[in-house]
């Protein structure tokens, strides 16, 4: 037995990272380009095609593919897909041109492209079938609608990696990367936890839970743009990396980030989160209470039941299916749903949410909620900053 295998049919990693002297040549040929700028989220789905994390597509999509997707999930070759990666412009572009992509994130040319489609998509169409709302409060939906008025579609060769792997050094993981990781550690089945918040009690309990059952737990960490209010990525490494020291065997875990930006689409997002985990080498994605969520735009296990929606063949990488999490005194111990027969009155109910809030109005907050060495960092954070952060809780908040 060994690691699952990369999406896609032909069953191996496709990334479109260049690199030696086809890198210098193609760099010094972007350079004669007509120049197409891109956003954030476009810079880091180019990242992603680059290092292989987006395998086994080879550029933007088209207008085919996009309406596929938005309607069942598949690209028009059948790979299963569950959200349009594309690029949108309103610079004068044509099929047949030849253009250099320009990244205002990181002040350079990210990649080339080979444009073999110009399309206008119905964008209101698009949020109603990956995002389930139209509501421009929703910050998936504001991304949508803001982006420019056509779409371009085609091929890319890779240029860069962005900063990542200079400004993360070591947490940093392209594919290849994090499988060989797991092949030298010895692991078959590995369990990837999606995070976009420092871990509290709930998120290490959802991971130890794993470990009883995989060989060990990749935690995989959102390096990307976050919406406002969100905690930086150098505080949540601190903050996992004393967790994981302090409270977990040694060889369980592994700590990894990966370039996206959150899309906060919800269940067709944890699907993704588990197709690009399979790319990284993990047989399962641990799926907690609303994966990938926000606000009240989703049911707080709607991320659980999109995946016996799907084909039983769409992926190798399954579910790990968690119920709601939390402390319960009258257990003495943390608990869940199924395990706990005591009331709400005896339990408290965590979210990253409900952290922050309390953590930037300087409120005590119980170690049952989590870890001392945690809080210690997340305060010291929040006492740092030199504006007040309004942070808006929810019915559901938002999941890891």
């Amino acid at each position: 037995m060994s690691l699952v295998n990369p999406h896609g049919k032909d069953k191996k990693l496709k990334p479109l990272l260049l690199t030696g002297d086809e890198l210098k040549e193609e760099l010094k040929r972007a350079k004669t380009l007509k120049q197409i700028k891109i956003a954030s989220r476009e810079s880091g789905d180019l990242i992603m095609m680059g290092i292989g994390g987006f395998t086994p597509i080879d550029g933007f999509m088209g207008y085919e593919d996009w309406k596929d997707i938005c309607s069942d999930y598949r690209m028009i070759d059948g790979t299963f897909w569950p959200i349009p990666i594309t690029l949108s412009t309103d610079e004068d572009v044509k099929a047949g041109d030849e253009i250099a992509l320009f990244s205002d994130e990181y002040n350079e040319i990210m990649a080339t492209m080979k444009v073999k489609d110009v399309y206008k998509i119905d964008k209101g169409y698009e949020c109603k079938e990956v995002f389930k709302t139209t509501d421009q409060e929703h910050p998936g939906v504001k991304m949508v609608m803001n982006q420019a008025g056509k779409n371009l579609a085609g091929p890319v060769k890779v240029l860069s990696q962005g900063t990542f792997p200079n400004e993360y050094k070591g947490i940093y993981l392209t594919p290849f990367e994090s499988r060989k990781l797991f092949v030298d550690k010895g692991w078959k089945t590995v369990a990837a936890f999606q995070t976009r918040n420092p871990m509290h009690r709930s998120h290490e309990y959802l991971a130890k839970i794993a470990i009883e059952t995989c060989d060990g737990v990749f935690v995989h960490m959102l390096l990307g743009k976050l919406k406002p209010g969100d905690i930086p990525s150098d505080v949540r490494q601190k903050a996992i990396d004393v967790l994981t020291e302090k409270y977990f065997v040694k060889n369980t875990i592994v700590i990894g980030g990966y370039p996206l930006d959150m899309r906060y689409a919800g269940p067709r997002e944890a699907l993704l989160h588990a197709l690009f985990r399979q790319n990284y080498g993990c047989s399962h994605l641990i799926v907690g209470r609303d994966h990938a969520g926000v606000g009240e735009y989703y049911g707080p296990f709607d991320a659980h039941k999109i995946f016996d929606e799907i084909p039983k063949d769409a992926l190798e990488t399954k579910p790990l299916k968690i119920d709601w999490t939390f402390w319960c005194h009258k257990c003495d111990g943390m608990a869940s749903m199924k395990t706990c027969p005591h009331g709400k009155e005896d339990r408290i109910l965590l979210s990253g949410t409900k952290l922050r809030k309390m953590l930037s109005e300087g409120e005590a907050v119980t170690d049952k909620f989590s870890r001392p060495e945690v809080l210690d960092i997340l305060r010291k954070y929040y006492e740092g900053l030199t504006e007040k952060v309004e942070i808006k809780t929810h019915k559901y908040a938002e999941g890891a």
